[in-house]
């Protein structure tokens, strides 16, 4: 695959938005997540912005999904299919979406009522941004507030040699820098964002908006709560290899293979470390310091370990099931 940077000219098709509104299209892939997905839609159905497009698509679920989706009438567009996995489903429904602007969002997570508005507006302001994200509060199951995060600000060299993914919830990018990144892949289970927002950002900038855009719901079905698999758990390799295997790379992250690499296998090994997959954790561990010895020494390392093991003895005095 090769990646182009995103062209704005003043007078092009980037720049259309300060003369009228572009439609924004958000899509809500649901997968058996029927106890939260009215809040979700109305989130997005009550935004103040006036031109959003909203799909949802019930990705093979067998809960009341598909009982929740009729009773709107209308309203949106949706549609049932057999179980495609969150990635599978979300390329479908922005490949069909009509708006300049994409968007998507979890059924058990909520937009702020002017997150569209603000994004939007930030994308028309600067052309050549090609995402825009903003911060975001955690939620308890019943919708309580436990805490604001703000988010990093956009750094695609740290993105890349540290594995910190800056974006959550309440991303937008323009429909045509989807196109030149290429969509989420269908193979990926546990960082299928992170490997499209590696590819975005070499396509352009994305700008952090200083306010809080989307609520992220924490319970136990959360995937941030699951146990990864051995699969899952090695994927932050395999999106590596992938990213640095890319032509046209940009210039500045070129020199951040070794760090990038060690970076994944410290992240591999955290994963490992949460499912006690203990022999997984050390075969990491040397990979990451024949990598870049100081990787396994750094603060970063400590707190990836540590996150680990609380999650561990989480699961094991049943604090998360």
């Amino acid at each position: 695959m090769t990646l182009k940077r995103i062209s704005c000219p003043r007078n092009g098709a980037c720049e259309r938005g300060r003369d009228s509104k572009p439609l924004v299209t958000v899509v809500i892939p649901a997968y058996n997540a029927g106890k939260f997905l009215r809040r979700a839609i109305d989130s997005v159905l009550n935004q103040t912005y006036p031109l959003v497009e909203l799909l949802v698509i019930d990705d093979g679920s067998t809960d009341e999904t598909k009982g929740i989706l009729a009773a709107y009438d209308g309203r949106f567009v949706w549609e049932s299919q057999a179980n495609l996995g969150q990635a599978a489903t979300l390329n479908k429904g922005w490949n069909q979406a009509k708006g300049e602007i994409l968007s998507y969002l979890s059924a058990d997570d909520l937009l702020k009522p002017t997150a569209v508005a603000t994004a939007v507006a930030m994308l028309q302001e600067h052309p050549e941004v090609v995402m825009a994200y903003g911060d975001y509060e955690l939620i308890d199951p019943s919708g309580k507030v436990l805490r604001t995060v703000t988010a990093p600000e956009f750094d695609y060299v740290t993105m890349v040699g540290e594995i910190v993914v800056q974006p959550g919830p309440g991303v937008f990018f323009r429909r045509e820098s989807f196109r030149l990144a290429g969509g989420w892949d269908a193979g990926l289970r546990q960082i299928p964002d992170y490997d499209f927002w590696l590819r975005l950002g070499a396509v352009g900038p994305f700008r952090r908006l200083p306010e809080v855009l989307a609520e992220y719901r924490v319970h136990g079905e959360s995937q941030s709560f699951i146990e990864p698999t051995w699969q899952k758990a090695e994927e932050a390799l395999v999106v590596m290899e992938k990213f640095f295997a890319l032509a046209h790379l940009p210039a500045e992250v070129l020199p951040l293979k070794s760090r990038a690499f060690a970076a994944a296998h410290l992240f591999c090994a955290r994963l490992h470390l949460r499912a006690g997959r203990h022999g997984e954790v050390f075969r990491h561990l040397r990979w990451a310091w024949q990598w870049r010895s100081g990787s396994v020494l750094s603060l970063r390392a400590v707190k990836l370990l540590g996150n680990g093991l609380l999650f561990r003895f989480w699961r094991l005095f049943g604090v998360v099931r």
